[in-house]
């Protein structure tokens, strides 16, 4: 159990000290893993990013993904062979010019760092089923990076074992492994949600930082 995401960040933090002043990013999944994020970017001396991801519903149940997108790629599932081509490309455009708008609330007009040839150590504030995870992985994977690391507070075995599994993953890290998993929520004792304006102040605290 985790007091908060602040306590999680710093526990994550030590377990990735061998990246300290290292060519690594901390990519945080919003909302929940910014502020992991900013704790293990604090203590490592590492520039924080975001992942800006969405699910790519099925049509007839919007909630059961069949893909995922971010800004430059997308990614699908075997369940999307039967879907109508059409229906996927207008909701890749559809997604994407939200995620646009988002970005440019998070950053303004800066521009986010190349991630060609560096780690990326991908952080969130723990994974259920890890489906999420491995799609961002593998859109990441396009960016030509060095080495993916994902960092994560908990995580059932099963999901794990997925993502070690991946070919495009490097290492996980995660301390808390456990025999029962319901829901992320249940191992923090405050899991408030984070809004957008803590997720653009702490991306503009950890910009100032690495660039002081």
């Amino acid at each position: 159990m985790y007091k908060d995401r602040i306590e999680a960040g710093r526990i994550l933090a030590e377990k990735l000290e061998n990246y300290s002043n290292t060519d690594a990013v901390i990519l945080a999944i919003p909302r929940g893993g910014v502020p992991i994020g900013y704790e293990i970017s604090e203590k490592l001396h590492l520039p924080l990013e975001i992942v800006l991801s969405k699910k790519i519903g099925h049509p007839l149940h919007k909630e059961y993904a069949i893909g995922a997108v971010t800004l430059k790629s997308s990614v699908l599932s075997d369940a999307a062979a039967d879907i109508s081509p059409l229906y996927i490309k207008e909701e890749i455009e559809h997604i994407r010019g939200l995620l646009k708008r988002r970005h440019q609330d998070y950053y303004d007009y800066r521009k986010p760092l190349e991630l060609k040839g560096k780690i990326l150590i991908v952080v969130d504030d723990g994974i259920a089923t890890g489906n999420t995870m491995l799609s961002i992985i593998k859109m990441l994977h396009d960016e030509k990076p060095d080495r993916i690391v994902v960092a994560i507070p908990v995580a059932p075995y099963d999901s794990i074992k997925k993502l070690k599994a991946s070919p495009y993953v490097n290492d996980v890290i995660c301390p808390l492994v456990p025999d029962y998993f319901r829901a992320v929520g249940q191992f923090y004792a405050d899991f408030e949600q984070v809004d957008d304006l803590e997720v653009k102040q702490l991306l503009n605290k950890g910009f100032n930082e690495s660039a002081g």
